[in-house]
């Protein structure tokens, strides 16, 4: 027994001292903000291990397809010969091969091969619904079809200018009939709420539960990769961001004590990003800034697309904000209450009307001061799943001051950033994160903007939101983000209801 106990120390001695080094040399790099370039090694190995995966599973089902092929063909009754002057009869195997639809020809919502437009994006963003026309009026239109949707319709109301008749026929609803179908299969909305789908698996089984037991190399590779993120990634980095978290509670703690403000801005700032830069450690975080030149400035609002509470942590490791959100609780209210110490944020309830108010008041009070770091906003007021950006709310673009735009685009390969906040609590989404491959995105600096003269502030967050959505290769949506949540307003309805009287009345 005392040999056994003397075998478990000296283990525990050899193993733990080079686990304690390790975790050091990555938290001390993290703070520095440098890299051994081991993460992105990582990350170039796993799209290999992906391409191989997706070989693996397309020989599989071409295997598969065959066999099928084989056994209809067997299986199907002998054709009897008819004897024409002009033809030749074929054999059946010959004839299931062309009644069958082949997965070759098959076409797909998208050409890869032309040039993807403003807000588009390959193969339709995986859509199901192809819409060549479509009925449903967009909530800022005024009651009009949109343009890009009234020419798809301008053959149909030129043929329905010559019929004067202005009887009720059956055939005039079928349109709408058709236009609530394809919204009940698939709409705008809605699937902007749920993760991202994938072309080829990642390996993880919350993508995908019917590739891991496919074949053998497959469910070895699988079986490897799941012992890597649970077993030795999950720990390692559960521990790195525990240290993040401990180390902005005390050091944002110290920074609030200190009397004087500008030796307290730069000891923010240093604390600021060296929170953030451990805590993007503990998820295998690669990010890639782009036109470093156009990086926000104080006194001005940086604009971005939100995908995640990530999204603060990402921008956060090249520059210090002030943040503005809503008031969370948990793990978030504690770095809400660490931050607030030492630097001006802005917290506030959704629903209660009168702190929105003192929320205006504080935002233009902080933009007037040049000393003030830029205020990070996410306009869209909900998590998006990357793949589209949603209606700007109008508030930050009425304060004044300069806009930074900032597009962030997640690799959802490596594992998706997507927040379900009304699926996954904090706690459920952190462990997610943390049993991912690695989270890899892009984050690209725009040129500042300004608000014209004459531009209202619907027009210039409209304007803003287009820029955001053109650089990340996101779908530009004029739907509201909230609708998550709630239901469409009775006025969007009412609209639609005067706009098919109109057409009956042939207006």
């Amino acid at each position: 027994m005392g040999l056994m106990v003397a075998f478990s120390a000296v283990l525990s001695m050899l193993t733990l001292g080079p686990f304690l080094w390790m975790m050091f040399i990555i938290i001390f790099m993290a703070s520095l903000g440098k890299s051994l370039g081991v993460r992105r090694m990582y990350v170039n190995l796993l799209v290999k291990i992906f391409e191989y995966g997706r070989q693996n599973i397309e020989h599989v089902r071409k295997r598969q397809y065959a066999n099928l092929n084989t056994s209809e063909c067997e299986e199907a009754p002998p054709a009897t010969k008819v004897e024409t002057p002009t033809n030749n009869t074929s054999d059946n195997c010959v004839d299931c091969a062309i009644t069958k639809p082949s997965i070759t020809t098959a076409t797909t919502n998208g050409d890869a091969s032309k040039p993807l437009k403003n807000g588009d994006i390959a193969n339709g963003g995986n859509s199901v619904i192809s819409r060549v026309e479509s009925l449903i009026l967009l909530p800022d239109m005024e009651g009009a079809r949109s343009k890009s949707r009234e020419s798809n319709n301008e053959d149909d109301v030129d043929s329905n200018e010559d019929n004067d008749s202005l009887e009720f026929n059956l055939t005039n609803c079928l349109d709408y009939v058709k236009s609530g179908m394809e919204a009940i299969i698939e709409d705008e909305v809605t699937s902007r709420f749920e993760a991202e789908e994938l072309k080829n698996w990642n390996l993880l089984t919350r993508t995908n539960r019917h590739y891991e037991f496919i074949s053998w190399r497959l469910t070895v590779i699988w079986v490897i990769g799941f012992f890597i993120r649970y077993v030795i990634l999950m720990p390692c980095r559960v521990f790195i961001c525990f240290v993040g978290v401990v180390y902005c509670v005390i050091g944002f703690a110290f920074v609030g004590v200190v009397p004087y403000r500008s030796l307290r801005v730069k000891a923010n700032d240093y604390v600021f990003k060296h929170t953030f830069r451990i805590i993007c450690r503990s998820l295998s975080a690669v990010i890639r800034f782009h036109n470093l030149e156009y990086k926000p400035k104080n006194c001005g609002f940086c604009v971005a697309n939100h995908t995640t509470p990530i999204d603060i942590a990402i921008l956060s490791t090249d520059h210090s904000y002030s943040l503005i959100g809503q008031r969370h609780g948990g793990f978030l209210g504690v770095l809400q209450r660490a931050l607030a110490r030492a630097s001006p944020h802005i917290w506030f309830e959704r629903a209660e009307a009168k702190d929105r108010m003192a929320v205006a008041k504080r935002l233009k009070e902080h933009v007037s001061d040049p000393n003030n770091p830029p205020i990070l906003i996410f306009p869209e007021g909900t998590c998006i799943n990357n793949t589209s950006v949603m209606q700007f709310k109008k508030g930050s673009f009425e304060v004044g001051g300069v806009i930074y735009p900032v597009a962030i685009k997640y690799d959802a390969r490596f594992g998706d950033a997507f927040w379900n906040s009304s699926r996954y609590s904090m706690m459920q989404y952190l462990y997610m994160m943390m049993t991912s491959w690695a989270i890899v995105c892009d984050v690209w600096y725009l040129p500042p903007m300004t608000r014209g003269e004459n531009e209202s502030a619907i027009d210039f967050a409209n304007r803003v939101k287009s820029v955001i959505a053109k650089q990340g290769g996101l779908v530009d949506l004029v739907w509201d983000g909230q609708l998550k949540r709630m239901k469409p307003k009775k006025e969007w309805k009412e609209k639609q209801q005067e706009e098919f009287t109109k057409r009956l009345k042939g207006e």
